[in-house]
């Protein structure tokens, strides 16, 4: 989802996607609200696992949200990469999804940048 939202989906970086200044400015609001984590990590594991894995380690061509690459990012340009996708990189936009909703999986997508990996 997050290639999905956070970085290109051949885990090669495309510098050309990059979030409008005033999205990425934007603060997540659920950030410390209690169930944020639980709630957004089932919502990827519903609309994001299939190509991010359930690790978010990506799966064929979709981006490894647990790089530097991806977890350097502002919370809104992950927020404004979920939303608004990227369809020629093969990253779907999750407009559908609430706002409230993607805030929830920027959370959980948050918690992965613990996880021991090598930059792709």
């Amino acid at each position: 989802m997050i290639a999905a939202a956070a970085g290109s989906p051949q885990n090669k970086s495309d510098s050309k996607w990059v979030a409008p200044a005033d999205a990425a400015a934007k603060k997540n609001p659920l950030i410390g609200t209690s169930g944020a984590v639980a709630a957004g990590k089932k919502l990827f594991l519903r609309h994001c696992a299939e190509c991010h894995g359930e690790d978010g380690a990506g799966i064929q061509d979709a981006a490894d949200l647990r790089v530097l690459q991806v977890q350097n990012q502002s919370d809104g340009s992950l927020f404004w990469k979920m939303t608004n996708g990227n369809v020629k990189a093969g990253m779907p936009p999750f407009a559908r999804l609430s706002d409230t909703e993607r805030w929830q999986i920027v959370c959980f997508v948050r918690t992965l940048k613990g996880e021991e990996h090598p930059e792709k």
